[in-house]
């Protein structure tokens, strides 16, 4: 007995219990109502999610080939089409998430307009936004449930048996799009409090994975720019406790926290931590400032010392009041870093990087397993670095190293047209093209994550339909670039009606009025010139 048929059994005893007044309920009709609303809340969706990616997490454990991916999106239309694909082409959606990007929310969501990626926008649009992305996946489902429901309809009308059962089976067994988001918090918009807040209301909305980094929440910078600024150990601890409160608050006991690290480009901290005796956490983290000695004659107004193995130490303080790190430390700060955060409470690491090299990134991950040896990573394939450039710097390197002749090229200038049929070109697009299995592989990255690429693919895409269609290709820039690759290509808004939930209001309306429904579907519906758009089976 699958949901479905129980659902529609358990409707018609209500129904059976109701008496006459219930006559116009249709069982099934409810019964696939209820199968294109599975979550009604988003703490059921955080709940099912988190669970998948605790499941998926065991699973590379045990087996570093099978890591998981996502793109970052903006917008609940664009998440949602980014998964109607995935089951499009690759027939599931296992192993595939969703990232939010407190950059683009901060680009592109912000009631100020456009900002820089420095926590300036309104924190409550990162739970809205987890919300929106969820109700887009969720309308996915019922729009696709609903095309298979005509399907079955229709197949039953024609007496054609093997073509309902097998259609009922797909209902039976159908996949969500509903998928894991791991959503950025920034810094946590503030204090602990702060923190715990937002995050409530993050996972009330459907989030199953935190991520958060340490920067000083209110000097927050993105973190591929200059002028980061990292706290002590114990404020960034204290803010994965809150994220961990609020978690279990809410009944999500294996929520996901994203601890991440900007130390590797943050040159400066806030303050000096607090230390006790030679060797614990504060002192470690205050090891690494650059430094001074001095005697205590030296001593100038308004000084700032530091007392260890009996010498006086004065650390280098910007007109900022700043403290600045010592050039050469940032690697060894993102070891600490990571193995304090696994160490109190956070499940992944992010270790925020200025290139895209396996070598490097396993450098530092291998200390970090020394210590916690299933330590794993959330890797940032970021679109700020220039990944033609560094790949082919990396591959000339390699030539290099290995004796081969490199005089045809100019290292400087590899980004060069002149260079994409060369052999040094398709051995950096091979590296390219394999770095994330490299990645899980040889330096611990659980998941692939681009933060920003549908930022970047509606600009190009824009900017491809606007250079035609306002010079002399007029209409055919559209129809040739979108709408007849839509139709051949079977992608589902071209049928924008169908997309929007046309279809399934119709449906709705046939439910509640029977024969006196008005629908939109008739012959005069001009969507009728399209082909049907192919179910995701």
């Amino acid at each position: 007995m699958t949901i479905y048929q129980d659902d529609t059994q358990a409707v018609e005893a209500l129904k059976n219990a109701a008496g006459s007044s219930w006559d116009a309920i249709n069982p099934e009709s409810v019964a696939r109502m209820r199968a294109q609303n599975r979550f009604k809340t988003g703490l059921e969706i955080a709940q099912y999610t988190a669970d998948i990616m605790r499941k998926d997490m065991a699973e590379y454990d045990a087996d570093s080939s099978v890591y998981t991916q996502s793109l970052g999106v903006w917008h609940g239309f664009i998440g949602q089409q980014k998964m109607i694909s995935i089951k499009k082409h690759l027939k599931t959606t296992n192993k595939r998430y969703l990232y939010l990007s407190g950059w683009m929310v901060a680009a592109l969501r912000s009631d100020f307009g456009p900002l820089p990626d420095q926590s300036m926008h309104e924190k409550t649009a990162v739970p809205t936004l987890v919300e929106e992305l969820y109700t887009f996946l969720r309308q996915a489902d019922a729009r696709e449930l609903d095309l298979l429901f005509t399907a079955l309809d229709g197949a039953r009308t024609a007496g054609n048996d093997a073509k309902a059962a097998d259609i009922q089976e797909q209902i039976d067994n159908y996949e969500t799009h509903v998928v894991p988001i791991i959503a950025d918090i920034d810094a946590g918009f503030g204090n602990p409090e702060a923190t715990y807040l937002l995050a409530k209301k993050m996972i009330e909305a459907g989030a199953c994975a935190i991520q958060i980094e340490n920067q000083v929440s209110d000097e927050k910078q993105c973190g591929h720019q200059d002028g980061k600024v990292t706290v002590p150990h114990e404020d960034f601890i204290a803010k994965i406790n809150a994220v961990r409160y609020a978690f279990l608050e809410l009944g999500i006991d294996n929520g996901i926290i994203v601890s991440r690290t900007d130390s590797l480009g943050a040159g400066l901290t806030q303050k000096l931590a607090v230390t006790y005796q030679p060797g614990d956490l504060g002192d470690q983290y205050n090891s690494f400032l650059d430094v001074d000695e001095i005697t205590e004659a030296e001593l100038g107004n308004g000084d700032v010392v530091i007392k260890r193995d009996g010498k006086l130490l004065r650390p280098k303080r910007l007109a900022s009041n700043l403290f600045q790190f010592r050039q050469g430390t940032g690697e060894a700060r993102c070891v600490l870093d990571s193995i304090t955060s696994l160490q109190n409470g956070a499940d992944l690491l992010w270790i925020e990087t200025e290139k895209p090299h396996v070598a490097q990134i396993a450098g530092m991950m291998n200390e970090v397993r020394k210590v916690i040896p299933n330590a794993k990573l959330v890797y940032n394939n970021s679109p700020s670095f220039n990944w033609t450039l560094n790949f082919r710097q990396q591959a000339y390197d390699n030539l290099l190293a290995e004796g081969r002749d490199v005089s045809a090229y100019d290292r400087a200038k590899l980004m060069s047209v002149a260079y994409d049929e060369t052999e040094l070109a398709q051995i950096a697009d091979e590296s390219i093209r394999t770095f994330q299995r490299d990645g899980s592989a040889e330096a611990g990255i659980f998941h692939h994550l681009i933060t920003l690429p549908t930022y970047h693919t509606a600009a190009l895409s824009t900017d491809d339909l606007a250079k035609g269609y306002f010079a002399d290709q007029g209409m055919l820039a559209y129809v040739k670039g979108v709408q007849r690759r839509e139709i051949r290509e079977g992608i589902a808004t071209v049928k924008h009606q169908n997309m929007s939930g046309s279809d399934i209001g119709d449906n709705h309306k046939e439910y509640f009025a029977g024969e006196a429904a008005l629908k939109a579907g008739g012959t005069n519906n001009t969507m009728n010139q399209f082909e049907e758009p192919a179910l995701s089976h």
